[in-house]
Order: C-alpha cells, then structure tokens, then sequence
C-alpha cells in the first residue's frame, strides 16, 4: 500500500506565495517521476510541474514562478509557487510513479488535493 499525502493549500492575494507538500509513504522501492497537476472547475486537468531524471519541467503558464523540488529522503515532493494569479486558482493533486518490486511495473499514485485559491 502506497499513500501520498498532500499539505500547503490555501488562500491567498494576488502575488503571494504558497508552498505545497507531497509525502509518499509505504513500500517503496523507487520513485519516479513525481510532479503536479491541477485542476479548476470546467477545465481540463493540466500538468503543471514534473520532475524526472534529475530533470524539471514545467507547464508554460508557471514557468518562472514555481519550482518543483524532491526531498528523496522522506519520499517527498514540493510544490513552491510564487506571483501567484487568480489563474492559478484549482485544486492541486500530486502523483508518483512508484515501483514496489524489482523489474515489477510502475504504478501511478494520487494524492488526495489540496485547494489553492488567489483572489484578486
């Protein structure tokens, strides 16, 4: 059993600044990518911030103002967004691609979502 769970939402004005939070518990082998997408009423879901390989990428739209970092030791995942924009407003899910088992496939796991809201 694989469990991800997410912190770090909230509310906030236009320009601040929220730091989400993902930790993924249980047994684990490997995990590779995780990232960030969102989601907001009556729009599609968007990945918004990957990282895999040592690599980062980034949704076009947040480029420049948010980061995705990894804590591997505590299997945790962050989320910092910065300049934020009532655009931004959605609910924000992690995912991690977890191996379990040597030479076993990947299993994509979700967090449960945190709200993010920007008011204007």
């Amino acid at each position: 059993q694989v469990q991800l769970v997410e912190s770090g939402g909230g509310l906030v004005q236009a320009g601040g600044s929220l730091r989400l939070s993902c930790a993924a518990s249980g047994n684990i082998l490997s995990i590779d990518p995780m990232g960030w997408y969102r989601q907001a009423p009556g729009k599609q879901r968007e990945l918004v911030a990957t990282t895999s390989g040592g690599s980062t990428n980034y949704a076009d739209s947040v480029k420049g103002r948010f980061t995705i970092s990894r804590d591997n030791a505590k299997n945790t995942v962050y989320l910092q967004m910065n300049s934020l924009n009532p655009e931004d407003t959605a609910v924000y899910y992690c995912y991690a691609d977890v191996r379990r088992l040597r030479d076993s496939p990947l299993n994509r796991y979700w967090g449960q979502g945190t709200q993010v809201t920007v008011s204007s």
